[in-house]
């Protein structure tokens, strides 16, 4: 597949870039993709490691001598000011990746993630807060940026049209909330003591080195193995999808050309059903419908996400990877690299899967075609 548009110019705007959650899956193809440019910029990527962190989602930039040369890695928690603080005082601009990120587990476990979505951001922010007090004292010539990654599943559910970025909030789960209140956080930062803060939320993002709990990669390493695939209820709920290079070429985009205190929607432009998805995905694998069931559906389930991404466009970014030609490269990646995913499906991975799901899959019927 040829490259997606990307940001960056031949001499970026950020030379030193501190990643929070950068080994997780957008983050870490984040990095990856920068580093790739060979453009003298350094990252230092700072991530905890949790379920979803992998240091292996990273093996292709230190396996690079040249990229090695310009990557570190630190293993820590945004929520802690001592480490956070001397990072963020070397960094030219923070991209913060790190996040608690799917519904069902804010739905089992929803104190985790207002520690990571709302204390790691005020923690982050008010480092970078001091940073800016540095200027003033001419301890460095300018005030790091801070780029604040978010989601569509704000605005909540959408029945018709498409969410603008001034549309009110109305999040409907622990997750949602938690990068909604993240959001708020750094929005008042900006107000209140002048921090230069953008923030981008994006649509339903998919692709190569996604951690198989989401609907995509636990449907195609499920159906690899001939497994049941537990659809929730009827199936319709929409989705905008957004190939995961297409979303971290946007977010470097903002991060060299946003405007101060602005916010941009990172549109996918390829809406379709959980059940289109799934039977994209069947025959692409050449699997039977029959592995579908329809199971229980989440608490509180959002029917529909849509946004409107003209403010990104007139900014200079769209997309370039179609759903069809993304979810098939997507499809290839997982077949090849079992030995990445095949580790990830055991152990805590296993125990979320039967306690998310044993239940409803004994309680389920099969779904219609």
């Amino acid at each position: 597949m040829t490259d997606p548009n990307r940001s960056g110019s031949p001499e970026p705007r950020f030379r030193r870039l501190l990643v929070t959650g950068g080994a997780g899956f957008i983050g870490s193809c984040f990095v990856r993709d920068v580093l790739a440019r060979h453009d003298g910029t350094a990252i230092t990527v700072l991530d905890k490691l949790t379920y979803a962190g992998n240091r292996a989602n990273l093996a292709p930039v230190e396996a690079d001598p040249e990229q090695a040369a310009r990557f570190r890695f630190v293993h820590g928690d945004i929520a802690d000011p001592a480490l956070v603080g001397p990072l963020v005082a070397e960094a030219d601009a923070i991209v913060n990746f790190a996040a608690e990120s799917h519904v069902d587990r804010s739905i089992l476990e929803p104190v985790d993630f207002l520690r990571t979505d709302v204390v790691g951001v005020q923690v982050l922010l008010e480092a970078c807060r001091i940073e800016q007090q540095r200027v003033a004292a001419g301890e460095r010539p300018t005030p790091p940026r801070f780029l604040q990654v978010s989601t569509d599943e704000v605005y909540g559910s959408v029945d018709d049209g498409a969410s603008r970025e001034d549309d009110r909030l109305e999040p409907r789960s622990p997750y949602s909330a938690a990068k909604a209140a993240g959001e708020l956080l750094a929005h008042s930062y900006f107000v209140t003591y002048g921090l230069d803060v953008v923030v981008t939320r994006g649509s339903n993002t998919y692709g190569p080195y996604h951690y198989p709990e989401k609907l995509i990669p636990l449907f195609v390493t499920n159906a690899l193995d001939d497994q049941q695939l537990p659809l929730y209820g009827d199936g319709l709920q929409r989705r905008d999808w957004l190939y995961v290079a297409d979303h971290a070429g946007a977010i470097g985009h903002v991060l060299e050309h946003g405007g101060a205190g602005e916010i941009y929607n990172v549109r996918g432009g390829n809406e379709r059903t959980n059940r289109e998805v799934v039977a994209t995905l069947l025959r692409l694998l050449d699997k039977p419908w029959s592995l579908v069931r329809e199971v229980e559906d989440r608490p509180g389930h959002d029917r529909r996400y849509a946004l409107d991404g003209s403010k990104l466009a007139a900014l200079g970014w769209t997309g370039s990877v179609s759903f069809e030609a993304g979810l098939a490269e997507t499809v290839r990646w997982y077949c090849a690299n079992e030995a990445w995913w095949r580790p990830i499906k055991s152990g805590e991975f296993e125990s979320y899967y039967r306690r998310q799901y044993a239940a409803r899959l004994a309680g389920s019927s099969e779904a219609a075609e």
